[in-house]
């Protein structure tokens, strides 16, 4: 069994691009899913520590437990938990990511931006 995280946003319309956009780049069986609304603005801005510490939970039990291969941070266009243009989803995506990677240092951590079509792009992060 292969296991990958993805931290995404509650709203359905984003779940089926990230799971189909994972599991096919990384050849993964199963997408172990996150979701709160907004979760790249709240890993980014940090100003909720119950949140975070509940998403840093979830993904020590998928990478702990499943053996999670990697993760994913997910930000997309009309969102309602962290509204804003595809350029502040991507600043709070790197964000997040960074951050993940300071707690994941031997996970590979990635960004996507999702678009109106629901096309998944990667975010090139540098390390």
């Amino acid at each position: 069994m292969s296991f990958y995280t993805v931290v995404n946003c509650m709203d359905g319309r984003v779940q089926r691009p990230a799971l189909d956009y994972l599991t096919e780049r990384f050849g993964v069986e199963y997408l172990d899913t996150i979701t709160e609304p907004g979760p790249n603005g709240i890993l980014y801005r940090r100003d909720d520590p119950a949140t975070i510490d509940s998403i840093l939970r979830r993904i020590d039990v998928s990478v702990g437990q499943h053996g999670s291969i990697g993760v994913a941070v997910v930000g997309h266009y009309d969102c309602t938990g962290n509204p804003g243009d595809k350029a502040h989803q991507n600043r709070d995506t790197t964000g997040a990511v960074r951050f993940l990677r300071e707690r994941y240092p031997d996970v590979p951590i990635i960004g996507l931006w999702i678009d109106e079509t629901w096309s998944v792009e990667e975010i090139d992060i540098p390390s």
